[in-house]
């Protein structure tokens, strides 16, 4: 095997500088000629094993030294150019790597300079947020990606979509599946588009849940999906070829910024739409109150998962058919989270979702178990929430599954109607609670918004108060304030 080459001019070059050296005395002391060590300071020329032996006696450089020196500016650097505002300034990583080499200490000062930046960025969405539950707008904006545009529009709507809940209806009323779905949507992609669909193993699409072939006409799915996430995807590719004007519609008038956003958006509303198919909404909401809202009786009843059913929720908002406001968060083990959604909107002013004490984070240690948990605000606002972790797609047994965790949640005016309410214990009257009413968990709507004074879980420190640094004094939390 080839060894790899190593170029390191700009730091033989800052080495030389060090010492006070020029460089007819450096390649003096390293047997070389001025000219070839010219050729290596400009990485024209690399480093030879001798070479390197050398400096390490007559220098006293460390060989680490010089190997892979600029790889944690390079990544740091990487992430400062893929901030929106910075992003298709640069072609490639070359011009990085050179920044790295040549100039260190400036790409330093660039890499703190920018986490100043999005600290900053970060202080002024939490101002913004602030001066949003007071009703006062606000017209902070920063540069963002497509992907954070098309979240953030889609979970402050309400979760639901006319136009493609109709076109669902008349859809699944054509396909008239019965008991079989995903036969009824195969045999239909079939005989309308030739398209055939097949299942493909693990090695054979690795990066892949479904890719759709246009010269053979066949959609592949992986393997590692369950059967309720093949049905889906198939039920996307129908939906997005049979809805292509209601979807076109519902993305115009989101009134996104860029082909991107409209792109992702058109995936949203495309999974949006299979919902709507495998669970139509009229017997979807019939059933649901029936079961008072029993996730696992609906995703037994309509054959689909826990989070698709879950999900399917949060969209019954229909006029003169409405369900219970659900809305929905859910968040992998290293708390990012990544989806929400809301039937009226996800209540972000009100209910928040960033508190590490809520139960969809105490999930990941009970795995498949529902945890049902009533949950009271700063301002007393109460809600009534469901957490259970999902399971990813199925990976090989050297591979670590993916798993995150969902949260349903509720107003707790609802928990009569919904059958987790139950399981929620009352306050005893002798302990000064009234009839019907539950033990709430003190929760906040992130640990920067929060003012709970001696919070265990506090992660960082609110930005409404100043840090109390009293000699003194020291409070439970690992952030006390004043």
């Amino acid at each position: 095997m080839a060894e790899q080459k190593i170029f390191a001019g700009p730091r033989i070059r800052r080495i030389r500088n060090q010492k006070g050296l020029t460089q007819t005395a450096m390649a003096e002391g390293l047997g070389i000629s001025p000219s070839y060590l010219n050729l290596i300071e400009r990485n024209q020329r690399p480093l030879t094993v001798q070479l390197i032996l050398k400096l390490a006696s007559v220098y006293r450089v460390e060989p680490e030294e010089l190997h892979d020196e600029a790889g944690g500016s390079l990544a740091a650097l990487r992430e400062v150019f893929a901030d929106p505002l910075l992003a298709g300034e640069l072609p490639g990583d070359q011009e990085l790597v050179e920044v790295a080499e040549a100039a260190p200490n400036a790409a330093a000062a660039v890499i703190k300079l920018f986490r100043a930046y999005r600290e900053q960025a970060r202080r002024l969405s939490d101002l913004s947020e602030l001066l949003a539950r007071e009703g006062r707008a606000t017209a902070i904006s920063a540069a963002r990606l497509p992907i954070d545009e098309v979240h953030e529009i889609f979970e402050r709507r309400p979760n639901h979509f006319a136009n493609i809940e109709a076109e669902a209806e008349a859809f699944h009323a054509l396909l008239d599946p019965g008991d079989d779905l995903f036969g009824a949507l195969k045999a239909w992609l079939r005989r309308e588009y030739g398209i055939v669909v097949k299942a493909l193993p693990v090695a054979t699409m690795p990066n892949w849940r479904r890719r759709y072939d246009r010269h053979s006409q066949r959609l592949f799915l992986s393997e590692r999906l369950s059967p309720f996430d093949q049905l889906r995807e198939v039920a996307m590719e129908a939906c997005l070829i049979r809805m292509t004007v209601a979807v076109a519609s519902e993305i115009q008038a989101l009134n996104l910024s860029s082909d991107e956003a409209r792109r992702l958006a058109r995936f949203e509303l495309g999974r949006y739409a299979a919902h709507a198919l495998m669970m139509p909404y009229p017997a979807f909401q019939a059933a649901a109150i029936r079961a008072r809202y029993d996730v696992d009786v609906l995703r037994s009843r309509f054959g689909v998962s826990f989070e698709q059913a879950a999900n399917r929720l949060t969209m019954l908002q229909r006029p003169g058919a409405s369900g219970v406001p659900f809305f929905m968060l859910e968040v992998d083990n290293a708390g990012h989270r990544f989806r929400k959604a809301g039937a009226q909107g996800f209540p972000q002013s009100r209910f928040g979702g960033g508190c590490p004490k809520l139960a969809v984070h105490a999930a990941f240690g009970q795995p498949g178990q529902i945890l049902v948990e009533a949950v009271e605000m700063p301002d007393g606002a109460e809600f009534l929430t469901i957490a259970r972790t999902l399971e990813g797609p199925q990976g090989a047994f050297n591979e670590r599954p993916r798993r995150t965790a969902l949260l349903l949640g509720c107003d707790i005016g609802f928990r009569d109607e919904i059958v987790y309410g139950a399981a929620l214990p009352a306050v005893p009257p002798a302990s000064g609670g009234k009839p019907g009413q539950v033990p709430a968990i003190p929760v906040g709507p992130a640990c920067r918004l929060c003012e709970r004074s001696g919070c265990l879980a506090r992660a960082e420190p609110p930005v409404t108060r100043p840090l109390g640094l009293d000699e003194m004094v020291t409070g439970l939390s690992a952030f006390d304030f004043q």
